[in-house]
């Protein structure tokens, strides 16, 4: 429209969401949001709605590039789990690692922060550790393992994931991470392993 300020939506949403990701929701100021963005309060507001809304658009924002790239991890070595486990675990720690974004990870940072989110960001969070789940949990699928065993470790690998990023807000080191996810990824190939024998 003629006289309104045009600005890149996507643009915007990743300064936002950067700022989720490193102060968590209860700490992102509207002030940090605006300074984020380089939007006026009521540029904000009319292009997302309220704080929530924001943050629920910040929330499949992230999903939406972090998702993408797991989702090719898990799925890039079918018929081999425990090297599509090992591939997932390799983009979470290059993210980790990336010292162009936050350390950790939105969706550890929300979850931690649950009780001070809506009921429908708390629900828009746990949906997509679901995901998650469900993801790495097809990644396993086609393996001699029972379902119940199969699930449980899918719950494993997810809080594996989840703990990576806590850890690296806390300090850990990038040989840390990788001796956390490496110890991961032989407890699913043992577990794995001591199915298909007890299968045989």
């Amino acid at each position: 429209m003629s006289g309104r300020k045009q600005f890149d939506v996507d643009a915007a949403l990743d300064q936002a969401m950067r700022v989720f990701w490193q102060r968590g929701y209860a700490d992102a100021s509207l002030d940090a949001l605006t300074s984020a963005t380089g939007l006026g309060r009521g540029s904000l507001y009319g292009a997302f709605g309220n704080k929530e809304a924001l943050f629920g658009r910040c929330l499949d924002r992230y999903a939406s590039i972090y998702g993408a790239r797991f989702e090719l991890a898990l799925t890039s070595h079918s018929g081999d789990p425990v090297r599509a486990i090992e591939t997932f675990f390799e983009v979470v720690l290059d993210r980790i690692a990336d010292p162009s974004v936050p350390t950790g990870c939105l969706i550890a940072q929300s979850t931690a922060q649950s009780l001070t989110l809506s009921a429908e960001n708390g629900t828009q969070v746990r949906g997509l550790l679901d995901l998650q789940r469900q993801r790495v949990r097809a990644a396993l699928a086609g393996s001699p393992a029972d379902a119940g065993t199969l699930d449980e470790l899918a719950t494993f690998v997810v809080a594996v994931n989840q703990s990576l990023a806590v850890l690296s807000r806390g300090g850990a080191s990038d040989a840390e991470l990788r001796s956390v996810a490496r110890l991961a990824c032989t407890t699913v190939a043992d577990t794995l392993a001591r199915a298909a024998s007890e299968d045989g």
